[in-house]
């Protein structure tokens, strides 16, 4: 069990750090509550009423309906790099404490509040538009191998979120395969992860179609 103690939405800023020149990654926390629903499209619309997903071809949707991260890891970075990180800082919707989310399972679901229901269903992956918004050496390479990436979301049921929620963790599949690990698989660190992920249907499928061109190239080699 855990508790939501920020929920943030993000607006168009300018940046050279993406092709698409905005980003929605500055994400700042808000009073709510905020209405939370299921984008209908693959990509580009948040789930978060407010919310600007800007570089539509790799952000938002149906598997990337909502970001959560960990209070608790946002400090140990923020103690690593000697700045102070606030909620909202990692582009993330919902700030949370008392919660493993890198370690969430996929397909676990979480109840927050009283009608909002989402699903573990993907993983996050660095790119440079994050690199540019943090401006630290090596970003990308360290968030990588750190290997504590939050988990994106799907929306199942749809309702309001806000400060104080609890979060509940009503559901958690057996084959035990969380966020951080899609991320080492899909980062060549734990590849023999490959061919689990690649069949995991409540994995996001452009995760999936990723770890099985992982396998075809190997097997190719």
């Amino acid at each position: 069990m855990g508790t939501l103690v920020s929920v943030n939405v993000g607006r168009a800023e300018a940046t050279v750090h993406s092709e698409v020149g905005a980003t929605g990654i500055g994400k700042t926390p808000v009073a709510g509550p905020v209405q939370v629903t299921a984008p209908l499209a693959v990509k580009g619309v948040s789930g978060l009423a407010g919310d600007v997903v800007c570089d539509d071809r790799f952000h938002g949707g149906v598997d990337q309906a909502v970001y959560a991260y960990a209070r608790e890891e946002l400090d140990a970075w923020a103690a690593e790099l000697g700045r102070e990180l606030r909620d909202g800082m990692f582009g993330e919707n919902l700030t949370t404490t008392g919660l493993a989310v890198s370690d969430a399972v996929i397909g676990e679901r979480w109840r927050i509040g009283e009608s909002l229901l989402l699903e573990v269903s993907a993983t996050r992956i660095p790119c440079r538009t994050f690199a540019g918004w943090m401006d630290e050496a090596q970003w990308v390479k360290r968030f990588t191998e750190r290997a504590r990436p939050g988990a994106y979301l799907r929306v199942i049921t749809p309702g309001p979120v806000a400060v104080g929620d609890v979060i509940t963790v009503v559901h958690r599949p057996d084959h035990g395969i969380t966020s951080a690990d899609v991320t080492r698989a899909l980062s060549a660190r734990a590849p023999e992860l490959l061919p689990a992920i690649a069949a995991l249907e409540t994995l996001g499928v452009a995760y999936r179609d990723a770890a099985a061109n992982r396998l075809k190239a190997a097997a190719g080699a």
